[in-house]
């Protein structure tokens, strides 16, 4: 448990997904830059937030050793639990969910957070920040702005779309309403985009935006790995 005061969060690290347009023949969350796995670098940063008190790793069906042997191998001091992930970002989560129930329901589970492993880049602090407005509010999600898209009108005009955000991870909400909103999809038959789609969709908690930052990029295209490589070596 957090040696500090906060809440009882349990961070989960989805891994579970394949690497078609960066480039991968496998999954992309175990490709090397600067160094490490981009799994390893946001396992490691987990490691660095006093008030995460677990960390789960939902691994690909049939990857369990190569996610067990990169954790040992690269972070032999970290303590992950690893869930088998699903066929969708949406059953991955749900299978993670039903593995924390009985926790969430106990109350020894406060806060669950989730964060792509293919987002090498996001530091402590926004998982601290994460954290604390979703722990006021009941959701958080970092978001950044989408200056880069247009529409096009009828008649041919290009307009700049000017209140478009870009969502990002790490997102984070109260965990018996996240539990309830899996729960209501299944019953449901709704797979939501993302976590924050199926909260909404099956809540009334508060879902927050805070300031997501725009080095805390998704390796999707085998350019963003370069990019990714510089900034990490930096740090």
């Amino acid at each position: 448990m957090s040696a500090t005061p906060g809440p009882r969060a349990v961070a989960v690290v989805l891994a579970a997904g394949l690497g078609t347009r960066v480039g991968s023949d496998g999954n992309k969350a175990y490709l090397k830059i600067a160094g490490r796995s981009m799994v390893a670098w946001s396992i490691d940063t987990l490691t660095r937030v006093p008030e995460i008190a677990r960390t789960v790793l939902v691994f690909r069906r049939g990857e369990i050793e190569l996610a067990q042997d990169t954790i040992r191998r690269e972070l032999p001091s970290a303590t992950v639990e690893f869930v088998e992930g699903g066929d969708s970002r949406h059953a991955s989560e749900s299978n993670v969910l039903a593995y924390l129930a009985t926790d969430i329901e106990s109350g020894s589970v406060d806060i669950v957070v989730i964060h792509d492993a293919a987002r090498p880049l996001a530091g402590p602090d926004m998982f601290v920040t994460a954290l604390s407005v979703a722990e006021e509010f009941g959701g958080a999600i970092p978001a950044i702005p989408a200056a880069d898209v247009v529409r096009t009108s009828a008649d041919g005009d290009v307009e700049t779309m000017t209140d478009l955000v870009r969502v990002q991870t790490p997102q984070a909400f109260r965990a018996t309403a996240l539990l309830g909103a899996y729960r209501a999809a299944a019953r449901e038959g709704f797979e939501g985009t993302d976590t924050s789609s199926c909260v909404e969709a099956f809540t009334d908690i508060d879902v927050r935006t805070f300031r997501g930052e725009q080095r805390n990029l998704k390796v999707t295209y085998a350019s963003d790995i370069t990019v990714a490589e510089r900034l990490l070596t930096r740090r």
